[in-house]
């Protein structure tokens, strides 16, 4: 099982980091040891004094899959959850500026908290979802999937381009404006349209 993560899929986003699209979706991954699952707390590490949040919309691959044509990329999702791209923005800023690799800003133990995932067919307008994180009950993060640069359809067929997609593998699909710095003791809520997904503590 792999985790494929995509940056850049939201343009408020990328205006609050001042970063810039290139036409392409942004492309990185995380390893399985990443995953944070049943709402266990997350421990922040000592590491980095300044994680963010970045809540995201989950696809579950249900079957092998390469250079999937966009027309039948769904038939290869099975089920949608919620997730967390957790980022140490210090690190990755510092390593941005020497021209480093980032991955230990963005692929460390725990950084990808996953909700349960339910059947894809729960929601029939994929490109109308609403899905959002409150912190401590105040919504840090609000989006829906009609302001994504790339859908999921052309995310998939992207991604299958560079990687055999397998049976399990996840991809976090972008994550909306109003990413921010977590603290110990906060207490996280994710949702999609009203239902929760996630409901853990940073400790």
């Amino acid at each position: 099982m792999k985790i494929i993560a995509i940056g850049r899929n939201y343009a408020d986003h990328i205006a609050e980091l001042n970063n810039k699209g290139d036409g392409k979706p942004v492309v990185f991954s995380k390893p399985d040891t990443a995953l944070l699952r049943k709402n266990t707390p997350f421990y922040h590490p000592d590491f980095s004094k300044e994680i963010h949040h970045e809540v995201e919309i989950v696809l579950r691959i249900s079957k092998v899959g390469k250079y999937i044509n966009p027309n039948f990329a769904l038939s290869y999702v099975s089920e949608i959850g919620l997730g967390i791209d957790f980022t140490a923005r210090d690190l990755q800023a510092q390593l941005k500026q020497k021209g480093h690799p980032w991955e230990i800003a963005k692929a460390f133990d725990s950084s990808a908290p996953i909700s349960e995932f339910v059947p894809i067919s729960q929601y029939p307008d994929l490109k109308n979802l609403n899905f959002s994180l409150r912190v401590n009950g105040e919504i840090r993060q609000a989006g829906n999937t009609k302001m994504m640069l790339f859908d999921f359809e052309t995310l998939i067929s992207y991604v299958s381009k560079f990687f055999t997609l397998k049976k399990g593998d996840l991809i976090f699909t972008g994550t909306p404006a109003g990413v921010s710095k977590i603290a110990i003791g906060d207490h996280l809520e994710g949702f999609i349209e009203d239902k929760k997904f996630l409901d853990f503590e940073i400790k």
